[in-house]
């Protein structure tokens, strides 16, 4: 017998579940959560297999609350049951600790599948969200440099190519000047760039900066 939490915002969602297991047989529903603190103090006080879980809800939820169900209880599978089905999503929810990632859209016994799946230590992903892995990889095999930087990266990165100062982007990021020179050194990892003028030499060459020259915003190498 499997034994399932169930964690969602939405009580239809919560209860299509609960009935698609029931009506499967072999799983035990051993409660429900509704927002991230309830969800917690679920898994604190049951001993499931499994946890099926939204992204989406009140107070803490989506990766933050994957990372501290992991803390709380390392050994429980969790299955993310989302409307947000994009790659990206889903590669930070595995990265988080997730076993499985499955689109509320997804027929029942898919959901089924990928429950019985993530229980006995397996990983789920549908094939729909296979192929958008695959398609994600291979556009990540031809981007360009910076388009393998992060959000934050990138933005670090324009900065600094502006003329920025690391004490000046610390302050205005609200961060250390040790972080923000932490992520300059992964810049120029990820780029292949040598110094602070080789990127502003790039971001000129693939016009991510406005203006004409080099010259007034270039900083010493």
């Amino acid at each position: 017998m499997i034994k399932v939490a169930i964690s969602d915002a939405h009580a239809v969602t919560r209860e299509g579940v609960r009935n698609a297991l029931e009506s499967a047989g072999g799983f035990e529903v051993v409660g429900e959560a509704v927002d991230g603190e309830s969800t917690l103090a679920l898994v604190g006080s049951t001993k499931a297999g499994v946890l099926t879980l939204g992204l989406a809800m009140p107070g803490i939820h989506g990766i933050q609350l994957i990372e501290l169900i992991r803390k709380s209880d390392p050994s429980l599978r969790i299955l993310i049951l989302t409307m947000r089905s994009e790659a990206a999503q889903a590669t930070q929810a595995f990265k988080a600790g997730a076993s499985g990632f499955v689109s509320k859209d997804s027929p029942t016994a898919d959901v089924i599948s990928a429950v019985r799946k993530v229980a006995s230590g397996g990983v789920y992903v549908s094939l729909a969200m296979a192929d958008q892995f695959a398609q994600s990889f291979f556009k990540s095999a031809n981007a360009l440099p910076h388009q393998r930087l992060s959000d934050r990266e990138l933005d670090i990165f324009l900065r600094i190519a502006s003329g920025e100062r690391v004490a000046a982007i610390g302050r205005t990021l609200c961060m250390s000047a040790k972080t923000v020179s932490s992520h300059r050194t992964h810049i120029l990892e990820k780029t292949g760039l040598q110094n602070d003028a080789g990127l502003v030499r790039y971001a000129f060459r693939h016009e991510l900066l406005e203006g004409d020259g080099i010259g007034e915003s270039l900083p010493a190498g």
